[in-house]
């Protein structure tokens, strides 16, 4: 009878999960329906203020900013930081998407409008639906997942095929040579699904490959953007 008693609360409480699953959709939605047009940025949160790399994301964020983009990242430190404060300085939209963690991350300062989501999930979509194209920078476990389900989503024509810039050659060559060697060798992908990547290697090059893209495809009934 307990075990039955258990299982009865468990099912309880995945039903109400779902409800709030629902208002963060909701609540997500709601929050972000006017940011168009944006790029999402994505990259370690270890990153810190001293390296070279947070200014340069600091500076390629600004670039789009100052380009007419609205700019999200997961609202934390690190590279989410550095693209947060280089949007606010340009005076751009700088958007945050917190996540409740059990060591807690902690919103960065430079975001204009900042929500914190419970579920991952949840949060990814808003990283993704809203967005232009992706700008990956160097980062760990958690940026490989998120590129990787970017590029599973394109591939699957579950959204249209945007920019997805990897900056730094040095820091992604071994992921482009396993996807090569390995993958496409095997046949488990294709060329069409490699060629969704383009690596770039200073801010003016993303810039640029983003610009060209939205202009040839995304500016008809759209906002603007300039150089």
């Amino acid at each position: 009878m307990q075990y039955e008693y258990e299982i009865n609360e468990l099912e309880k409480e995945d039903s109400w999960r779902m409800f709030r699953i629902i208002g963060e959709l909701v609540g997500g939605f709601d929050s972000l329906s006017d940011i168009k047009p944006a790029i999402s940025i994505y990259g370690s949160a270890r990153l810190k203020p001293e390296d070279k790399l947070y200014k340069v994301t600091e500076e390629i964020a600004h670039k789009l900013g100052k380009m007419g983009f609205s700019i999200i990242t997961g609202g934390g430190s690190g590279v989410m930081e550095a693209a947060n404060r280089g949007a606010a300085a340009a005076g751009a939209k700088s958007i945050g998407l917190n996540i409740k963690l059990p060591e807690e991350q902690v919103a960065n300062i430079y975001t204009t409008r900042s929500i914190t989501f419970n579920h991952f999930f949840v949060r990814k979509v808003m990283l993704v639906k809203y967005a232009s194209a992706f700008v990956i920078m160097p980062g760990g476990l958690g940026t490989l997942d998120e590129l990787t389900e970017v590029l599973t989503l394109m591939q699957t024509y579950k959204i249209k095929p945007f920019p997805i810039v990897l900056f730094d050659e040095n820091y992604w060559k071994g992921f482009l040579d396993w996807l090569r060697n390995k993958s496409l060798a095997k046949g488990y992908i294709s060329e069409q699904d490699l060629s969704l990547l383009r690596v770039c290697q200073s801010p003016d090059e993303v810039t640029e490959a983003i610009y060209r893209w939205y202009h040839k495809h995304e500016l008809a009934g759209k906002q603007a953007v300039t150089r």
